[in-house]
């Protein structure tokens, strides 16, 4: 087993920056060796800011580096193509944030490079490893609740990210929902045969010439005839809002809370208890483990449990709940 894991993080935003903390400060087996971002000076400030001796605006500096393992992609979606087939050809293994891919297509042509090359790829639904799902998934299996039959989620954000993000983020469905169809496969245990979606601009008119939806619905059926209902919106004026529900033929399961602390405050006034504020707050357990777990999985020579092809289903349900909503009709996958 190799004692460490020399990673490269490319793209240091928000995200970006939490990867690279968790691989330099957090995760004992892993070693931050360079970050990189498009300018020279976010990257040197970023490297800075971790403490670590090599940046650069160059993703090929770290492609072409022998030395480094694995790469942990952190950038607009439609980079994410061309960047997973680089590091796939230069052997190094790979995690990117989701989507896999900006389209199936490419997701096709991505999957084919990773197994040609022999790596190991692990797309970022870190919902997967947030304890409160883990522990869902460990009672659906020990068969608390009987058969699953209907997965109710939700993803709603307090508002919408600027424009300049929007126009390339492939929409609320690719951007916002494929967090909520990976989980609701994973937990039902099942594949999708039909999605059906709908959504409007209520509260951000500019989102119209761009054909995207501030609040939406989707309905999905599994193979096996259990159901789906995700939320997801931009409007949450009230604070960061993921929660899901699973309920089985024996009983239901709820996941999450919209509350940070289990407190309830008690004033002169009024009464309230404090929101969940931000999404890195949120899941920030979840956002270590996802990579704890990466690195494991490269020292140990086994597959991540949610691999590139999971990535691709994910991507194949929002690009049908997409369709779906722009042709207002059912479409099967």
């Amino acid at each position: 087993m190799k004692e460490k894991i020399r990673c490269a993080v490319i793209g240091v935003g928000r995200l970006g920056l939490i990867h690279a903390k968790n691989l330099a400060v957090h995760i004992p087996g892993a070693e931050l060796i360079t970050v990189v971002a498009s300018r020279k000076e976010s990257a040197e400030k970023a490297a800075h800011e971790l403490g670590v001796e090599k940046w650069t605006n160059d993703p090929h500096d770290v492609f072409d580096d022998p030395t480094i393992d694995a790469v942990v992609i952190v950038t607009p979606t439609k980079t994410h193509a061309h960047l997973i087939i680089q590091a796939a050809r230069s052997k190094k293994h790979i995690f990117v944030d989701k989507p896999l891919t900006e389209t199936s297509e490419e997701a096709k042509a991505v999957l084919e490079e990773i197994k040609k090359n022999g790596v190991y790829c692990q797309v970022g639904f870190m919902r997967r490893f947030d304890p409160a799902y883990v522990e869902a998934k460990k009672r659906i299996q020990a068969g608390d609740i009987g058969e699953p039959i209907y997965f109710k989620g939700l993803s709603r954000d307090p508002g919408s990210p600027p424009e300049a993000y929007i126009k390339t983020s492939g929409g609320i469905f690719i951007d916002l929902c494929i967090h909520e169809y990976d989980i609701a496969r994973f937990l039902i245990g099942d594949e999708v045969q039909s999605v059906q979606s709908f959504g409007e601009v209520l509260v951000h008119p500019f989102m119209e010439q761009y054909r995207d939806a501030d609040q939406s619905v989707t309905f999905i059926q599994f193979q096996g005839g259990a159901t789906a209902n995700i939320e997801g919106g931009r409007n949450s004026t009230f604070g960061y809002d993921i929660r899901g529900e699973v309920v089985g033929t024996e009983g239901a399961i709820r996941i999450g809370s919209l509350q940070y602390h289990d407190n309830i405050i008690l004033t002169k006034q009024k009464s309230y208890f404090d929101n969940i504020p931000t999404f890195p707050i949120k899941f920030q357990e979840a956002f270590l483990l996802e990579l704890e777990h990466f690195i494991d999985c490269i020292r140990e020579e086994r597959k991540p449990i949610v691999d590139e092809v999971d990535g691709k289903i994910a991507l194949d349900i929002a690009e049908a709940a997409t369709e779906s909503f722009k042709r207002k009709e059912i479409v099967l996958l």
